[in-house]
């Protein structure tokens, strides 16, 4: 045990250091992983075929998912056991009570507008979008960005724009070719998609709100609470995931593949993108930025604080031990820098 690290952290973080350190993991724990079909969700995929989930004594099921809103209705009914839904629908069921808390991310910001070339010179800019009709995907996190850049601008989403909340994204892409909508939201690939089938991307996400988090790995408060070990072998898994895409970029593109049963070179462009954020950090910074535009854009009613929903000892721990293995490795050191940047008050 690092002793002068110890010293630096909370009371409640050295307890939550020192119990877990000494639990091993639980040999062929089973998890169910619910994760959708986008780019962004790689390290899941990665951690599977690469048998990190296995070394952390995980036997993990993915399950996929067409959108957050079912994805995180499962994990409340119990049906799943961690998720990566977005910001939007976690932030929304813990405002109307649901027990339920962020444990790390798996991907930021990548959410995109598109149009048909006929109208992307019309739609350069949201106010552009007033009067305007708008597909979506409910709950999506671009969905809350859009609607606080929206009102940011002075214009109220729910009277003058008109906004359809679909399934998924390939149901946005066909309503805005179908002429259905003036513009659309989506997400990494189907951005690259919607473009290879002649829409255009006139608005990204990073530009209406810069680095905010996307799909926050989400538990339930007992979860959380009763097999802190297994979250921590977990997270494990997906740094050690998020390492490997750093440094492997060829077999990352092709276990994506696998998974997507898309185009190579479009999964290559889409997971490597500048808009794509890949750590796996908690970022409460960013979600108590996210938490106060959907405050303040009325996309949520409720007044109460958001970080206490959001757990970042787990996390802290399972970079820990990686760091102590690894104590020379550089990319464990940019982590903690991005930790400490966005996770320390």
């Amino acid at each position: 045990m690092n002793i002068s690290l110890l010293h630096r952290l909370t009371p409640l973080a050295a307890v939550t250091l020192l119990v877990l350190s000494a639990l091993p993991a639980l040999a062929g724990t089973p998890l169910k992983v619910g994760y959708l079909p986008v780019t962004g969700h790689a390290k899941f995929f990665i951690a599977q075929d690469k048998g990190f989930f296995a070394a952390e004594g995980l036997d993990v099921e993915l399950i996929q998912f067409h959108n957050s809103a079912d994805g995180l209705s499962a994990i409340r009914a119990g049906q799943l056991d961690v998720g990566a839904f977005g910001t939007t629908a976690p932030l929304v069921h813990i405002a109307k009570g649901a027990e339920i808390q962020v444990i790390g991310g798996i991907m930021g910001q990548d959410a995109a507008l598109i149009t048909t070339a006929a109208n992307a010179d019309k739609v350069r800019k949201v106010t552009d979008l007033k009067g305007k009709k708008v597909a979506t995907v409910r709950l999506a996190s671009g969905d809350a960005v859009l609607r606080g850049a929206l009102n940011q601008a002075g214009i109220d989403w729910k009277t003058e724009v008109e906004i359809f909340e679909l399934k998924n994204p390939p149901a946005v892409i066909e309503a805005v070719k179908s002429g259905q909508v003036d513009a659309g939201l989506v997400w990494g690939p189907h951005d690259l998609r919607a473009e290879e089938q002649g829409l255009k991307v006139v608005i990204r996400s990073d530009e209406l709100s810069p680095g905010h988090p996307c799909c926050r790995l989400t538990v339930s408060n007992a979860s959380a609470t009763d097999h802190p070990e297994t979250w921590k072998h977990f997270l494990r898994a997906i740094l050690k995931a998020e390492k490997f895409a750093s440094e492997n970029r060829p077999e990352t593109v092709a276990i994506i593949t696998k998974y997507l049963k898309l185009d190579a070179a479009l999964i290559e462009k889409a997971y490597y993108s500048p808009h794509l954020d890949q750590s796996s950090d908690p970022n409460v910074k960013g979600v108590e930025e996210f938490w106060s535009t959907m405050q303040k854009s009325g996309f949520v009613e409720s007044n109460k604080a958001i970080a206490p929903y959001i757990n970042t000892e787990i996390y802290r721990l399972a970079l820990f031990e990686l760091t102590r293995e690894e104590p020379k490795e550089a990319f464990w050191a940019k982590l903690w820098e991005i930790f400490n940047a966005r996770d320390r008050s």
